[in-house]
């Protein structure tokens, strides 16, 4: 199915098990513009037919250029972009999420470990448990020696 954007009026073609019959929010990916679209819509499937239509009919063999890139300058943004749906789980999105996760439990080890002194006065148990931490990290770091 092929939408354009009403702002830019920039074409695109997005499948059709995307948009629900009720219809869905869209942004245009190049002017950022947010428009709601309806499949039921009559102006949306005209439209849609006519540039459907408008595609068959382009000649898909090379030519040259008859009009200087000044005349045709107008044109410019209403190219057709092909938008497919992408899995949104990677293993580098994980790896990210994990790095980030042991990144903030060191920086909050590091601040446990400064402020000890003056948070042992509001809780007392904290001397144990920041005890019990570091020496889960040591056998941690002892179990992934044992690994490698």
């Amino acid at each position: 199915m092929i939408i354009n954007c009403p702002s830019c009026h920039k074409s695109f073609e997005v499948e059709d098990s995307l948009i629900p019959e009720t219809g869905r929010l869209l942004k245009c990916g190049s002017c950022d513009q947010t428009w709601f679209f309806n499949k039921n819509n009559q102006e949306n499937i005209n439209s849609i037919k006519k540039e459907k239509k408008h595609l068959k009919s382009i000649d898909k063999t090379y030519k040259p250029l008859e009009k200087p890139l000044s005349e045709i300058s107008d044109n410019i943004g209403t190219e057709i972009i092909r938008y497919q749906a992408k899995s949104s789980f990677t293993f580098s999105k994980l790896l990210s999420y994990i790095l980030v996760f042991i990144i903030s439990l060191i920086a909050f080890i590091l601040i446990l470990d400064t402020l000890k002194n003056p948070l042992y006065s509001l809780f007392p148990n904290l001397e144990f448990l920041l005890f019990n931490l570091y020496e889960t990290l040591k056998d941690i770091e002892l179990f992934v020696k044992d690994l490698i």
